[in-house]
This record gives C-alpha cells, sequence and structure tokens, in this order.
C-alpha cells in the first residue's frame, strides 16, 4: 500500500490543521498519524490507496479555513500498517 510522508508549511498550528487532517483522511480510508513539529509546521505520514492519497495532499494544499499554507512537501514514505488516522500530542 503506498504511503507518503507530508511537511505543511505556514500559518498551520493553531487552526485545528490536525483536526482537520484527521477527518479528512478518515473520509478517504487512509490511515496513519498528524503531528505539529516545533518549527511551526504540520508533519503527516499517510497510508492508502493512491488516488485518496493525491486527493489528501491536494487538500493539505489549501488545509482548514483559517490555515494559510505556505508549502506542502510530499516524498514517498514506508509503509507502516497503521489501521487508524491518529493526531499526536
Amino acid at each position: 500500500m503506498p504511503a507518503r510522508r507530508i511537511r505543511i508549511t505556514g500559518r498551520v498550528q493553531g487552526v485545528f490543521f490536525r483536526t482537520e487532517s484527521k477527518k479528512m483522511a478518515e473520509s478517504l480510508r487512509l490511515t496513519g498519524w498528524v503531528r505539529n513539529l516545533d518549527d511551526g509546521s504540520v508533519d503527516i505520514h499517510a497510508e492508502g490507496d493512491a488516488e485518496n492519497l493525491e486527493t489528501f495532499i491536494a487538500w493539505c494544499r489549501r488545509g482548514p479555513p483559517a490555515a494559510e499554507v505556505d508549502g506542502v512537501d510530499s516524498t514517498s514514505a514506508e509503509e507502516a500498517g497503521y489501521r487508524t488516522f491518529d493526531v499526536k500530542r
């Protein structure tokens, strides 16, 4: 199963990016996790259908309404076999 590591920069913390990412990932039947990084960016590991991953990455370029996304870096990742999509603290 394809997996992607996604890093989103901009005004992406404190705008419900993690919560909305979880909702979007679950609606696309993706698994993995999302977390905030100390540098103000958001880090995501997502696994699932390739087309759904591309849809998710496209959503990450916009994010939730209050977000101001400056950049999205997406790279291939190794599948870890997650069963859910979780918000990491």
